[in-house]
């Protein structure tokens, strides 16, 4: 299941229970109202904690960090402007860029390394570079030895 269709779900599911928060509500509006002052007093003291409940939980929820925005875009709690966005999006190609230059950049010194051994090979052996030219010598450097 996709970020998209997540957020979709949780979007119904919290305004299907809102809608019933709201029935819910009317229906002890309209019970309230014919319940004795002793009881009247009591559900209105409870309804105020209850709000004020809600109102910590929601400032609570702020704070922490992960969220959805009204236009249905994640946002970090970092702050509520676009360029943290902007950075995190560019953030993975730049890692990406940076890891290839430093592939390439470690296969050029291998290769630079291997031309300095036969480099060092040619010139650190007894015979003339001109037998490497001759087709000869290669043809004997590609026969077995009986050694």
């Amino acid at each position: 299941m996709n970020l998209t269709n997540t957020l979709h779900a949780t979007a119904s599911r919290e305004a299907l229970e809102s809608r019933f928060a709201h029935r819910i509500a009317a229906c002890l509006s309209e019970s309230a109202q014919s319940a004795p002052a002793d009881v009247s007093e009591r559900l209105r003291f409870a309804r105020q904690k209850a709000l004020e409940a809600a109102q910590r939980s929601r400032t609570d929820e702020s704070v922490q960090g992960l969220g959805v925005s009204a236009s249905g875009t994640a946002t970090l709690g970092l702050s509520r402007s676009r360029w943290w966005l902007r950075i995190a999006s560019v953030l993975p190609l730049v890692a990406l860029v940076g890891g290839l230059v430093l592939i390439q950049e470690g296969q050029t010194r291998t290769q630079i390394s291997v031309a300095a051994e036969v480099d060092e090979a040619l010139l650190g052996d007894d015979l003339p570079i001109n037998a490497y030219r001759d087709p000869g010598f290669t043809e004997f450097l590609k026969a077995p030895t009986d050694e």
